[in-house]
């Protein structure tokens, strides 16, 4: 499935609700709260990249928003994501908790982390916080088919954005045809693995035919088949090639060489093995 119809030639990915989303994110995850994230953070800005997502269970807002504030560019130029946590309680209020450790008025994008305690639990209140301007844009991630086709039912605004775990030994074509078919917006992360992925022969392969690096690669398999994709990285060349991947573009052959490294079967589910 190619998906680039999509997403616009300057990087962005229009949503349902009219908002754009940058096609390639910083992700956060696992990066301790101070020196090390703020640094992450104003080199990916340095870099290019006008995403940044992080989470209330990271424990690193409080960094984000002051590499936000230090890098100078202006607020309405990044798009911030952040995820309420579901066994916090009310979505409104961690929201407002959000923003005051980002130090912002309203979070570009807002999503309910996992759906501990049934999918629609948490999604009243997260329709409420965009209803009183604190995001933008809500949605969800780790969320399987029926898990998304609930929210939508029970809702009056359904998720903009469905962020899970993607890349091409996890290919969930359900999942994301599912999403396609209610004009969900896909999120990739773990793109590269955490990692693990950049060494395999077959992504090495097509790095070596296409002259980029394995990395560059995946996340390009990603944008090819239609989804935004959130990158870790605190180390700043590693930021900084990883934002060189609108410039090439993979051949049917690549893509179906990697398409065949899937071990889910295609699978629908959001993930594997839960931990909630």
């Amino acid at each position: 499935m190619n998906l680039n119809a999509s997403t616009s030639g300057d990087g962005t990915r229009l949503l349902a609700d009219g908002n754009q989303l940058p096609v390639l994110g910083l992700g956060v995850w696992q990066v301790p709260d101070g020196r090390e994230c703020v640094n992450a953070v104003r080199w990916a800005l340095d870099a290019g990249y006008r995403h940044i997502d992080t989470a209330q269970a990271y424990g690193n807002e409080e960094s984000v928003g002051r590499a936000l504030r230090d890098s100078g560019i202006p607020r309405e130029e990044v798009f911030v994501t952040t995820k309420f946590q579901p066994r916090s309680g009310d979505p409104v209020a961690q929201a407002e908790a959000s923003l005051r450790r980002l130090g912002l008025e309203q979070v570009d994008l807002y999503l309910v982390h996992w759906p501990a305690g049934g999918p629609t639990r948490a999604w009243a209140g997260m329709e409420q916080a965009r209803e009183r301007g604190l995001a933008r844009s809500i949605g969800v991630s780790n969320f399987d088919v029926a898990e998304l086709e609930a929210v939508i039912a029970a809702g009056s605004v359904p998720p903009a954005v469905n962020q899970i775990l993607f890349n091409p030994p996890h290919n969930r074509r359900a999942l994301l045809e599912a999403c396609v078919r209610s004009d969900v917006a896909v999120e990739a992360y773990s793109p590269l693995g955490t990692g693990r992925y950049v060494d395999n022969p077959t992504v090495a392969g097509v790095a070596r035919r296409t002259g980029r690096t394995p990395a560059q690669v995946l996340l390009r398999w990603g944008l090819q088949h239609g989804l935004v994709v959130v990158a870790k990285s605190t180390h700043r060349d590693r930021i900084h090639e990883n934002a060189q991947i609108h410039d090439f573009t993979l051949s049917a052959a690549d893509m179906a060489e990697l398409d065949a490294l899937d071990r889910t079967g295609g699978t629908g589910r959001a993930l594997e093995s839960k931990w909630w």
